[in-house]
């Protein structure tokens, strides 16, 4: 039987899509019916979750429990897994997360320090670090002034200027890179647009890693 995945998104929109091109590209598939069965809760008017965090808003949490008949839940903001407590709390089917899913992947191919290449509600959150961490992986952090160039190279993505934003993010990655990062994780889904084209080989990018473990985890509901 065909195993339905629900995507929780909202704010920052680029990301939900971004996961969803990558679960139906990474899915063998003969025929359209072979993919699996995604539903999608985009609601733009999610509070913005780096406030939330900051303690400057509202718990986007009532927001995010929409994905009816889903047999597993997926999240695809970085901010929004400080809330996933709350969410398991209401639901009762499985959530993956992805910073820990990145934390595992790294642990596998034997990562033993990287650097987290991302903005200030991701830095916060420390749900990258926390994840690392339990896997005995140490994180290097951009610092204050850092993650503000990085959302300079960020709005400079998603205004459509691909060069003055991977003029930004390159400076950080090789920042992180000279402090002993022997990877970089890409915590903004605008990232590997610029950086995995360039001379960064060790990019790791969470929604890919996150798309790759959807299929596997719902094989493994089907095979139950």
């Amino acid at each position: 039987m065909k195993k339905v995945v629900g995507i929780m998104g909202g704010m920052g929109p680029l990301a939900t899509v971004d996961l969803m091109q990558k679960i139906i590209s990474f899915t063998p598939a003969e025929k359209d019916q072979d993919h699996l069965h995604l539903i999608t809760d985009n609601f733009p008017q999610i509070p913005d979750r780096t406030t939330a965090i900051l303690g400057k808003g509202t718990d986007p949490t009532p927001f995010m429990i929409e994905s009816a008949g889903a047999d597993f839940l997926v999240v695809t903001c970085n901010t929004a897994h400080f809330f996933v407590k709350s969410v398991e709390n209401t639901v009762s089917i499985p959530i993956l997360h992805m910073p820990l899913e990145t934390a595992k992947f790294l642990k596998k191919h034997h990562f033993k320090k990287v650097g987290l290449l991302a903005t200030d509600g991701t830095i916060n959150t420390k749900l990258y670090q926390h994840s690392c961490h339990h896997y005995k992986i140490e994180v290097i952090e951009p610092n204050i002034q850092m993650q503000k160039e990085v959302m300079k190279g960020i709005y400079a993505i998603k205004g459509g200027n691909l060069e003055q934003g991977s003029s930004y993010l390159s400076k950080i990655a090789r920042s992180l890179i000279e402090e002993g990062a022997e990877a970089i994780i890409a915590g903004c889904t605008e990232i590997p647009l610029v950086l995995k084209s360039s001379s960064f080989s060790a990019i790791i990018d969470p929604t890919e890693i996150l798309a790759r473990a959807v299929i596997k985890n719902a094989n493994d509901l089907i095979k139950c």
